[in-house]
């Protein structure tokens, strides 16, 4: 229960949040291959984490191969979101950034049953989102403005409402492929 981030602080003493992970998201099942973590998690707000001990899991894993196969879906998964983060820093907009996130966060809550409805509640402060976009605030509450007057959606303390689906879409140019919603059978 509850939401995480995974994040990294750099010398200059700045956040740059790498990830969001939801209720159900698993993190760094491999850690254990690693001397340390090159990056941080901390929960956002209350929540519920699980921790299963290193020997349990590889029990687990050996011997559940549905379990291993849906653990390295999960990763891949993390994999294509972290290709789509790149690419809106490399390559997109401020706005098409701010919108593609947003689409991104609502279709994931959407997909684990967290909204049934065009609002989403989320714990993410315009701070924390601004660092997951490499924005500051101020340029952050610029663009949701601008979002807002478009009529595509708003966002206000923590709360994203969906006003036009199709236009931020389009503005985000987002294709939810990297989210690997529709999976199909290995043959």
């Amino acid at each position: 229960e509850g939401w995480g981030c995974r994040y990294k602080i750099l010398p200059s003493g700045t956040r740059q949040v790498l990830a969001f992970m939801m209720p159900g998201d698993s993190c760094d099942l491999h850690v254990a291959l690693l001397a340390e973590m090159d990056h941080s998690i901390q929960t956002i707000g209350p929540a519920l984490v699980a921790t299963i001990e290193r020997a349990d899991m590889d029990a687990i894993l050996d011997s559940h191969h549905q379990v291993a196969k849906a653990m390295y879906v999960s990763q891949l998964v993390d994999e294509g979101t972290m290709r789509a983060w790149i690419t809106s820093m490399g390559r997109r907009t401020s706005l098409e950034r701010v919108a593609h996130l947003m689409c991104e966060l609502y279709l994931r809550a959407r997909n684990i049953g967290l909204i049934s409805e065009p609002t989403l509640t989320m714990p993410l402060s315009q701070l924390l989102i601004a660092d997951s976009l490499g924005m500051t605030a101020v340029h952050l509450n610029r663009i949701l403005k601008e979002l807002r007057v478009t009529g595509a959606m708003s966002f206000q303390r923590g709360s994203l409402h969906i006003e036009n689906p199709v236009k931020l879409v389009q503005i985000a140019g987002f294709d939810e492929n990297y989210l690997h919603r529709r999976l199909r059978r290995a043959n």
